[in-house]
């Protein structure tokens, strides 16, 4: 519960909306308690009518107007609460749905690593959903149940005590063997959650890679996993169901049996003269009105169980480590004086591994200059990557220090540290959308001729031009409707646009075919043009004119120099060189191992 009151102050601007639908909640009840008072009054207006033949029949007509009004006041009241309710129910998702996705904005890349985005999408759908859903019926029925139930209890009370004391004794008893109830159910319910998580996952997953589950003819296995845990669930909801169900027999048992007895209490002393027909309606009718709240009372605790658990997975996100200096908790505005130095970029004695046992870099002491293109060669896993990560501060060095224009990255705000690198990745990451607004994703503010000027220098007005739409083409998710070439094209454009005195170039031409790889090639020529240039496994074309090699092994820099002195340095750049020229199969399958192709 602790948590859903967490979630509630939170959200402290969607109290007026409470507290309105607590007041007109007050007002149904209120409305519904008078009119069994009328209606009891009428029963004692007939009984004198029929018994003495005598009395005006317009008392009754002004009785039923009575009831008239009170049913009209609280179908009014009650819907003017239910459409707060609703507005409230669906501001409060509007407003976790937001402070989530703006958490997941400032989580660590690390983080990432390790979940699954359909996991992530189906945690916050079922945990808002059940938030929401609880907090929307609370609204609208504790306070009227309470009030119900309160003035039953004093009412009945004031005609007989025995009616007051079962009633005391039973919804205690009602509630108590609910909770019990709900611990257990509680374990089945997280059990499913947890199926639910990892078969949306690899929903996601699956969705957004058919090509390759086509492509492998894995449409059966897929959905058989994916329908296990499914089925799984069946499971775990049947005996949930039975236990939960047995329970409420039990509870519903209970319930009738105190309600006949109350039932019996009301003939009987009504027999026996204790009060009179008008009063025996009254009663008769309070005690249903009683029993109705109790009756609901399972369905309150299974959304307060539902909720419970989606609270928790909810702030099992939101207490997350947030990445330091992330650019949404710092001021946008904000600039930094970065020094006029050389060398741009230095690591010094850094070490990193993704766990406290495995270190991916170790002891890297690197030294880049203004306007240099450095190439990393090594094997797959030897830390390449990786080592443009750490620049990029998407992790953080186990140890060591990484200066960019002499200041360290783990204390500059992230945003201006990002914003003086510009990245083109071997996948070209495109959104779904158009042409423009994928050019545009990191200047929003870019005019269209900027925008020509930029798809010109990376080779991409041609093809644009073409497209039925131009700039306005929508591309589809990840831009799927383009070519692998025309994909990397437009995210040379986009990092020209970027205009970012740093560039790292993460294997940009290796999936493309040797026509578009020139096409690209000749755009990253363009782009490379005055900057500062981090080059990871890419073509040997390529890494032949760069101004230096940086040779990885095991984690560690092993050779650093230029094209010329390590083609003859008997180390891996060399070895490259040679198994480039090769023809057996042996010399290929090596060559492959370092991720660079001819």
């Amino acid at each position: 519960m602790k948590s859903i009151a967490h979630i509630l102050a939170q959200a402290r601007e969607l109290w007026p909306l409470y507290v309105g639908i607590v007041v007109a909640a007050i007002v149904t009840s209120a409305t519904a308690l008078l009119a069994p008072f009328v209606i009891s009054e009428a029963v004692a207006q007939v009984e004198s009518i029929t018994r003495e033949n005598v009395g005006e029949i317009s008392g009754l007509i002004w009785l039923a107007v009575a009831l008239l009004v009170i049913m009209l006041t609280n179908s009014v009241v009650s819907n003017i609460g239910g459409y707060m309710g609703d507005l409230m129910s669906t501001r409060l998702r509007v407003i976790l749905s937001q402070r989530y996705f703006h958490k997941l904005l400032r989580l660590p890349q690390r983080y990432y690593d390790s979940e699954l985005t359909g996991t992530l999408i189906s945690r916050l759908n079922r945990s808002i959903t059940s938030i929401t859903d609880f907090l929307k019926i609370f609204s609208n029925g504790f306070f009227t149940t309470l009030i119900t139930v309160v003035a039953v209890l004093v009412i009945s009370g004031i005609n007989s005590p025995w009616l007051a004391l079962m009633l005391i004794i039973i919804y205690p008893t009602f509630v108590g063997l609910t909770a019990l109830t709900s611990r257990r159910w509680q374990v089945w319910e997280r059990k499913k959650n947890t199926l639910y998580d990892v078969a949306g996952g690899r929903f996601a997953e699956v969705i957004g890679q058919m090509r390759v589950v086509k492509s492998f003819v894995t449409e059966r296995s897929e959905l058989d996993a994916f329908s296990a845990k499914y089925e799984t669930t069946v499971t775990l909801t049947r005996a949930q169901s039975r236990f939960w169900h047995k329970m409420d027999i039990i509870r519903r048992g209970a319930l009738d049996v105190v309600f006949f007895g109350l039932y019996a209490v009301i003939f009987v002393q009504t027999a026996q003269g204790a009060f009179g027909l008008p009063t025996m309606v009254l009663l008769i009718q309070l005690i249903n009105m009683a029993k109705q709240p109790v009756e609901s009372m399972s369905y309150l605790v299974d959304s307060w169980q539902r909720a419970i658990t989606g609270s928790r997975e909810y702030f099992m996100v939101m207490d997350e480590l947030d990445e330091p200096n992330n650019p949404l908790e710092t001021d946008a505005t904000a600039t930094v004086q970065w020094e006029d130095r050389d060398p741009i970029i230095e690591f010094d004695d850094v070490s990193f591994g993704y766990d406290d046992n495995a270190m991916v870099l170790r002891d890297i002491d690197l030294a880049i200059h203004r306007g240099e293109k450095v190439a990393f060669v090594g094997e797959s896993g030897g830390g390449k990557t990786t080592l443009v990560n750490l620049l990029m501060k998407l992790y953080a060095p186990t140890c060591g220090t990484i200066d960019v224009h002499g200041q360290s990255v783990t204390e500059v705000p992230t945003e201006a540290l990002r914003r003086e690198i510009g990245v083109v990745f071997q996948d070209a990451s495109l959104f779904s959308g158009t042409i423009r607004e994928n050019l545009a994703y990191g200047r929003p503010d870019a005019t269209d001729g900027e925008l020509t000027d930029a798809v010109r220098r990376a080779n991409a007005l041609p093809f644009i031009t073409k497209l039925p739409s131009g700039f306005d083409t929508e591309i589809g998710e990840r831009g799927i409707k383009l070519s692998g070439g025309q994909k990397q094209r437009i995210s040379v454009a986009r990092a020209l646009l970027k205009d970012a005195p740093i560039l790292v170039l993460d294997e940009a031409t290796s999936s493309l075919d040797t026509k578009s790889e020139r096409l690209v090639q000749a755009g990253l020529e363009e782009l490379m043009q005055g900057r500062t240039t981090l080059i990871i496994a890419h073509r040997l074309s390529t890494i032949s004119s760069v101004d230096r090699i940086i040779t990885l092994r095991d984690g560690r820099i092993d050779e650093i120099g230029t094209p010329d002195e390590l083609a003859t340095s008997g180390g891996i750049y060399a070895e490259l060189l040679a198994l480039q020229g090769s023809t057996s199969k042996a010399d290929r399958a090596k060559l492959l191992s370092y991720e660079i192709t001819q």
